[in-house]
């Protein structure tokens, strides 16, 4: 796991500070599942003040030299499609580049520009239109299923279908088009492979698990199959924080597909942009805020800090815990034995106290920690 964090992670943020748009995420951290655009991404949510940790889901292996694609390219000629499925930018560029290596270059473009070319987004349609291509059509939402019902409601009987995957096969997409007459050629421009060094992303689970992360976002729907992959047995309760305390963040409805299909709540942006994207994560995630007038102070609960009165302090992760078990039941009194379940694994009921001073300090505002002698600690509100 690589963590971004500068050196600001422990300072305290003024009101007036906190009223910036590079404060708006200050206090929460964000993990990152993808790989090729993961610093781009970063460097947009550390714009707003998130604390980032990167965690490469996978990574995408070329496939210039695979069998698979020049077959699949020498179909095309043979046969040329007379519909074409551009899912990716990348993977339309990828193919040309293909293609150029085994001198079919031209002949491949040629087919193209007699196709029906569909670009799947935005990417795709600039990828299309910058190889000097029309594009005639692409689907609102961006989805898979937009694409087969428009080529169903054209017709596509007796029709070859060239469709360049997205990392991966689409079989029940294939399955459809193929039940609707088409013949369909799959184009294997590129595959996802496990990520190099497998630890951040083991490390990412434990931290979805452990409710440390507040948001993790995903930028291909592979992504997400891979984390619950890597969670192996945990994967219930990785789909669990994800369900209740952990925002899952997508890029579009297609990547959002694998969470939604367990159940997950998901929030994409109207548009498939990694700016749209964090404006989502930013709109989202202080909705989510826990807040609470406690012994004359405001409080309000962000990921790993709390703003008291109008500044942001923040917690390291045992006193942070201690207040969200204390801010889930305001007024009620909790044990020491029960504030322990909040911490990680292994602590005592020293270790308790230790955290509740350390709140206290942090927190820096008398009162708002109560002692119920020999009873444990409680929010007065």
């Amino acid at each position: 796991m690589s963590d971004r964090t500068g050196g600001t992670r422990r300072a305290i943020i003024t009101a007036a500070g906190l009223a910036e748009p590079t404060a708006s995420l200050s206090g929460y951290t964000v993990g990152v599942t993808a790989d090729r655009r993961r610093d781009e991404l970063a460097t947009l949510l550390e714009s707003r003040g998130a604390r980032v940790v990167l965690a490469p889901a996978l990574r995408i292996v070329p496939i210039a030299d695979d069998a698979e694609l020049r077959a699949a390219t020498r179909a095309c000629l043979d046969t040329p499609p007379d519909v074409v499925l551009v899912n990716t930018g990348i993977g339309m560029r990828g193919w040309l580049e293909a293609a150029e290596g085994w001198g079919l270059a031209e002949p491949l473009r040629a087919v193209l520009a007699r196709a029906y070319l569909i670009g799947r987004g935005p990417k795709a349609r600039a990828a299309i239109r910058s190889a000097g291509l029309h594009d005639q059509w692409s689907p609102e939402g961006e989805g898979y299923e937009e694409v087969v019902d428009h080529l169903r409601a054209r017709g596509v009987a007796g029709l070859t279908v060239a469709m360049q995957l997205h990392g991966e096969s689409q079989p029940e997409y294939t399955e459809a088009l193929e039940q609707a007459g088409a013949r369909v050629i799959e184009v294997p421009v590129y595959r996802w492979a496990p990520p190099t060094d497998p630890a951040p992303l083991h490390r990412l689970v434990d931290l979805i698990t452990a409710r440390l992360v507040d948001a993790v976002t995903f930028t291909a729907a592979p992504a997400a199959q891979a984390l619950l992959r890597t969670a192996g047995p945990g994967a219930e309760a990785v789909l669990e924080a994800l369900r209740h305390d952990v925002l899952a963040a997508c890029v579009g409805p297609v990547t959002a597909g694998p969470l939604r299909r367990h159940n997950v709540p998901v929030v994409t942006p109207a548009r498939a942009r990694l700016s749209s994207l964090v404006r989502t994560i930013v709109d989202e995630l202080p909705q989510r805020a826990v807040s609470l007038e406690v012994a004359g102070h405001s409080l309000t609960l962000r990921g790993h800090a709390a703003i008291v009165d109008g500044e942001l302090r923040p917690l390291a992760p045992a006193p942070m815990a201690v207040l969200r078990a204390l801010a889930a039941v305001p007024g009620h009194v909790l044990s020491r034995a029960a504030l322990l379940h909040a911490l990680p694994r292994g602590a005592d009921e020293h270790a308790v106290e230790m955290a509740v001073a350390r709140l206290r300090a942090g927190l820096s505002a008398p009162g708002v920690i109560q002692t119920v002698v020999k009873r444990g600690y409680r929010l007065p509100v």
